[in-house]
């Protein structure tokens, strides 16, 4: 995964000792609800694993209430358009923030797709571990072995969603999308039954803050970045559109898919900005 850069947004936090309060209180809501209910679905996980197998029929409901409870702690506002898809396929979507996790698992039961260093992170890849994450690591030699795990998830039903872009950005553009990852779903898809759905991710700023507010890339720190978000009192918006899905094997190949992908999520992301 390489890392988008560009200009970071000028000077620092800015905190008035109201808005350090209202990141303390909505941070402490916040640890407890997803280690809450983190608990919980490792609790169910026990219970599932050995009667369901690889199968998740369960413990992604539950990460689904642990993040529309989060993004209402957050205090953003959550826009749906479309219909998440059902049956055996894959998400693809724009990636600009860390708050794309909570927005989309507050959306539809899916397993996200990550770079391998992400399951060492303190904390955060404790979260990714025990929600289904498929990790992938930056190594030629493993590609083999990673597309027939990524496939054996989808035959399992896990709906994997995976960001094409390969890093996050400010939240005002969409990337070039790289074809490599959609290469474990031309596999998968000898049955013809498996789809991919496209996802426009597009945040709006709070009143009076900079468009590229929610945005979080290049050599941004988590933490100042999370206290920034979470000492806003008036919160902006998402805006997530599930657009059609779409046949793999009405493809030719993979970069033909992925090009089909980048236009549909490029276009609804346009559309979402212009309208003020």
């Amino acid at each position: 995964m390489t890392t988008w850069r560009a200009e970071a947004p000028a000077g620092g936090l800015g905190l008035t000792p109201l808005g350090l309060g209202l990141a303390l209180l909505r941070g402490g809501a916040l640890a407890a609800v997803t280690y809450g209910g983190l608990a919980v679905l490792l609790g169910v996980r026990l219970v599932e694993r050995p009667l369901c197998g690889a199968r998740r029929p369960l413990t992604p409901q539950i990460t689904r209430a642990v993040c529309r409870a989060a993004v209402g702690i957050i205090g953003l506002g959550l826009r749906i358009e479309g219909q998440p898809m059902r049956g055996m396929g894959a998400v693809v979507a724009n990636h600009a923030s860390w708050l794309d996790i909570f927005t989309l698992n507050a959306c539809h039961e899916v397993c996200f797709v990550s770079k391998a260093e992400v399951a060492r992170w303190p904390a955060i890849g404790w979260l990714a571990r025990a929600t289904g994450t498929v990790f992938i690591a930056r190594d030629r030699r493993a590609a083999a072995a990673q597309k027939e795990l990524m496939a054996g998830r989808i035959r399992a039903g896990h709906r994997l969603l995976f960001f094409p872009e390969g890093t996050s950005t400010d939240g005002l553009r969409v990337l070039a999308f790289k074809p490599t990852l959609f290469a474990a779903f031309h596999e998968a898809a000898g049955d013809g039954l498996l789809r991919i759905q496209p996802v426009s991710l597009v945040y709006r700023a709070p009143p009076g803050r900079e468009p590229r507010f929610y945005g979080w890339w290049g050599e941004m720190s988590f933490g100042p970045h999370l206290l920034k978000t979470l000492a806003v009192l008036r919160q902006g918006r998402v805006t997530v559109i599930f657009h059609e899905p779409v046949a793999v094997d009405g493809f030719a190949s993979r970069k033909d898919l992925a090009a089909h992908c980048e236009a549909v999520i490029r276009a609804g992301h346009a559309a979402v900005l212009a309208r003020g």
